[in-house]
């Protein structure tokens, strides 16, 4: 298959390690597609849920698509990053990037997260 549509009603929930408070839901998969590297998903944090601090091989994208999530990223380093994202704002991290998020509003925040699978680990 070269291309997958998925309707709002058919993502799959799924247990993320190191995620509190939190419902995940997967869109896509590199399988969907030949040749395919990214995984695609849209997580719902409930307020004070999130993801603890740590770091994973893959390069990632965490799109804010409602509410706000507060980002510390590559702590006690020269790159060190301490800031809230909203609607409309993104963070990009390489693979092996330190970094943790929490949702610090008052209202569900909803976060578009992508990540590319490297060629090895396909």
């Amino acid at each position: 298959m070269s291309y997958k549509i998925t309707r709002k009603n058919e993502a799959v929930k799924y247990e993320a390690p190191g995620h509190y408070d939190v419902q995940t839901t997967r869109l896509h998969n590199p399988q969907d597609v030949n040749d395919g590297s990214i995984v695609m998903g849209l997580s719902h944090f409930l307020p004070g849920g999130g993801v603890e601090y740590g770091s994973n091989p893959k390069e990632s994208i965490y799109y804010v698509v409602e509410g706000e999530m507060y980002i510390e990223s590559e702590v006690g380093t020269e790159n060190e990053v301490k800031t809230t994202l909203y609607p409309g704002d993104s963070y990009h991290c390489g693979p092996n990037t330190k970094k943790s998020a929490k949702n610090t509003g008052a209202t569900c925040a909803q976060m578009l997260v992508c990540i590319v699978t490297p060629p090895e680990a396909k």
